[in-house]
């Protein structure tokens, strides 16, 4: 357990390093999503001796595939995987990544529908029927308010593409191996959903650190044989029993 103000570079590693020792593992592969994308956080796991799978953030899509966008404008087929390289990092801590990326029919259609729900948030504001804040496609001069055209059309250029950073060498994994293996992220984020919901984990009613950790302790118990049983028999916590709170301990 470690405080909420301790960096992630000082607590990732001996964690990572920790779980490698316990269960005797030689060569591990981190998988996390794109929140853990900083050059500092990957530059850290590769020296520790560790392999990593992490979501790519789309912003430099366009400049990783421009070969493909220049060849193919915005035509991929269902399932294409691209790959390109990315420097990530300043002056001496900069290194060249791997990235992965695939494009997915399926996922256009969903990127669609949600850049044209905030197309029209924009327009509301703009006409000036919904009060202003913030919007993605809303460019603001002055008192001047009207919809971003250009980032719109990057946005649409996007849709259906989902990115991959890792140091893995394409011999030791093939792109769909890269992509699958980060695929298999929503099992761990399944979990992570029901510690912050159905096991309430937050220990909001617990100041001293024993308490916080006996707190927790009972939190993950639960969570193993929760997420045994649901894997055993099929059936998830919520579909068999209803919500109570229990006391603080």
């Amino acid at each position: 357990m470690f405080e909420g103000n301790k960096a992630e570079t000082s607590t990732l590693i001996p964690v990572l390093t920790a779980f490698q020792e316990r269960h005797g593992i030689a060569l591990m592969v981190v998988v996390a999503d794109a929140g853990m994308l900083s050059a500092a956080n990957l530059n850290a796991i590769e020296d520790a001796g560790f392999s990593f799978i992490v979501g790519s953030r789309l912003v430099k899509a366009p400049y990783d595939l421009a070969d493909h966008f220049e060849r193919h404008g915005n035509y991929f087929t269902d399932g294409q995987i691209l790959e390109s390289s990315r420097e990530m990092g300043t002056g001496k801590n900069a290194r060249q990544r791997r990235v992965v990326y695939q494009w997915k029919f399926t996922r256009q259609k969903h990127d669609d529908r949600t850049i044209n729900l905030m197309i029209t948030k924009a327009e509301k504001i703009a006409a000036g029927t919904t009060p202003m804040r913030k919007a993605r496609f809303l460019k603001v001069t002055g008192a001047s308010k009207e919809l971003d055209q250009a980032v719109i059309d990057r946005a649409r250029q996007l849709a259906g593409l989902k990115g991959y950073v890792t140091n893995l060498p394409i011999e030791a994994m093939a792109g769909q191996k890269v992509i699958d293996a980060y695929h298999d992220l929503w099992q761990v984020e399944r979990s992570f959903r029901m510690t912050k919901s159905d096991l309430r984990a937050r220990p909001v009613f617990h100041h001293q650190r024993d308490a916080i950790e006996a707190h927790l302790t009972v939190v993950f118990a639960a969570l193993a044989i929760g997420r045994h049983l649901q894997d055993t028999t099929g059936v998830t916590l919520k579909m068999k029993r209803p919500r109570f709170d229990a006391a603080p301990v």
